[in-house]
């Protein structure tokens, strides 16, 4: 079995072709939020089918990659409760912040735009820091 720095190499490189294509086929940057947002908000209504087909691609690719034995389940590192309070902060953060890593991290950085840059430093230390507190207090392994 190839190590994992391939496995994870080899995403990295499908995530960037996939930002290239969305941006160079729709001239619009590739952020899931923005893709979810439009949805839940009605304001992408006119592509609201590539949308759906955007967000089933993010919830089916990898169910069907463990399916077939080429990826691996992830275990849960915290309760239901904790997972749905996360989820929400996610959410109401990438409204705070104009989007995700998705589009800052991956698509930001890659045109080199310093609010892109400055987005993605502010998602890597918040999470650190997150990862911190819930360690120390005992609600993460």
């Amino acid at each position: 079995m190839e190590p994992d720095w391939i496995a994870g190499l080899i995403g990295g490189l499908m995530i960037g072709g996939a930002a290239a294509l969305f941006l160079l086929l729709n001239g619009r940057i590739m952020g899931a939020s923005g893709i979810l947002g439009g949805l839940l908000d009605g304001t992408g209504r006119s592509n609201s089918a590539e949308r759906l087909a955007f967000i089933a691609g993010l919830i089916a690719m990898p169910a069907l990659l463990v399916a077939v034995g080429l990826g691996h389940a992830a275990q849960p590192v915290a309760g239901l409760g904790l997972t749905v309070l996360a989820g929400l902060l996610v959410g109401i953060g990438t409204r705070l912040g104009n989007g995700c890593t998705s589009g800052h991290g991956v698509c930001g950085i890659s045109r080199l735009s310093l609010r892109g840059i400055v987005a993605t430093l502010v998602f890597l230390v918040s999470g650190a820091v997150a990862v911190l507190i819930l360690r120390l207090l005992g609600m993460v392994a």
